[in-house]
Parts: structure tokens; sequence; C-alpha cells
């Protein structure tokens, strides 16, 4: 599994990365019990679903000790997975309280280095050098609510299912970016939309 995430993740993973991995798993299946994190159909993949799923969105890392944003974080995917591959700060923003506490937890027991804000996107300050949110709302909506944390020079990393490019379409209409579309290395029906130069249309 290391070779497979180094291979996700494009980079190196130690034996200590990967046993941080295998606790949030631990932890991650523990919690299922008490909130519905992630579907409990996934779990007997949840290795290719989730773990690598997140680990290859690190490609897109701009440069080494970047800081990343996870908006509506959830159960900590990608967040968590990315804030175990790479060195520089990562902030969870997950407006559920429970769930919240949940990735607080995560982060003590992981000792990784990473705030957890319980808010909604637009109540957070700051900007950051990559951008990612799973599973939250279309492209479109995505901009919208975490705009404000960007710089022309931020790289967005959102991972995406069939819709990509009708997504990319509706949210060039009133949003303004450089995108690329990338293929997915867990599902071959599934694309990456890597965005910079992100601005409101005028």
């Amino acid at each position: 599994m290391i070779e497979r995430l180094e291979q996700a993740a494009q980079r190196p993973v130690s034996r200590e990365t990967f046993e941080k991995l295998e606790r949030y798993v631990d932890l991650l299946k523990e919690e299922n019990g008490r909130q519905n994190l992630i579907s409990a159909s996934t779990f007997e993949q949840v290795w290719d679903r989730h773990i690598l799923d997140s680990a290859q969105l690190v490609r897109y890392e701009p440069a080494p000790g970047a800081s990343w944003v996870d908006v509506g974080s959830g159960a900590g995917l990608p967040g968590i997975v990315i804030a175990c591959l790479v060195q520089g700060p990562v902030t969870l923003v997950e407006p559920r309280r429970l769930r919240a506490e949940f990735l607080h937890k995560v982060c003590e027991s992981l000792d990784l280095r990473v705030s957890v804000v319980c808010a909604k996107a637009g109540r957070v300050d700051g900007s950051f050098d990559v951008i990612t949110a799973r599973a939250v709302a279309n492209l479109r909506d995505v901009l919208k609510i975490s705009a404000h944390l960007s710089t022309r020079k931020t790289v967005w990393a959102l991972p995406k299912g069939r819709s990509g490019q009708a997504e990319l379409a509706e949210a060039s209409r009133t949003w303004q970016f450089e995108a690329r579309e990338e293929p997915s290395c867990t599902d071959p029906q599934s694309t990456i939309l890597v965005l910079t130069g992100v601005g409101a249309r005028r």
C-alpha cells in the first residue's frame, strides 16, 4: 500500500506516515458508528475510495511548505490525508460541531500540524496556497463560498465525478480562471479540476 500511496501522491511516503494513515482509518471506522462520516458500503474499499483518492491531490502542491485549506472537510477527506503527506500548514473548515470535534481528536491523536475551524467557509479569514473541497458543492458554489480565501496564485484542486466539464462551463459564466482536467488515479470516470487565477467576472 505504501507504493500505491507514493504513486498516487507522487512523493515518498515513510513508514511513520503510513502508520498515521492506518491510525486515521481506525479512528474513522470507530467514529462512523457514532455519526455517519462516510458510507458504510465504501469501508471495504476505504483505501481506494477515500485515502488514495485524497492522497492524489498533493500532486498539485505548488511548492514544498505550501499552506492548504480543506473546505467542508467533513470526515477529514481529503484534509487529514493531505496533512499526513505535506510539510506545510493545513486548515480544515467544517461547520458541523460533531464533525469538527472528531477532526480535533484525529489531529491530536496523529500529532498533525492542522488547524480545525468550526465555521462556514464564508466566516473564515486568511489566504492559502491550495484550496481543496471534496463532495461539497458544484464548482460555481465552491468558488462563491471560498474565493475570499484565495489569491490569483492559489491552486484549486477539486475532485469531481463525471460532471467536471459541465461544472466548468457553468462556473465560467460568473467566474474567470485557468483550468485543466486531470484524470483521477482511483476512478477512470472521475477527474480533478485544477484551477488558478480565480476571480469573479465583472
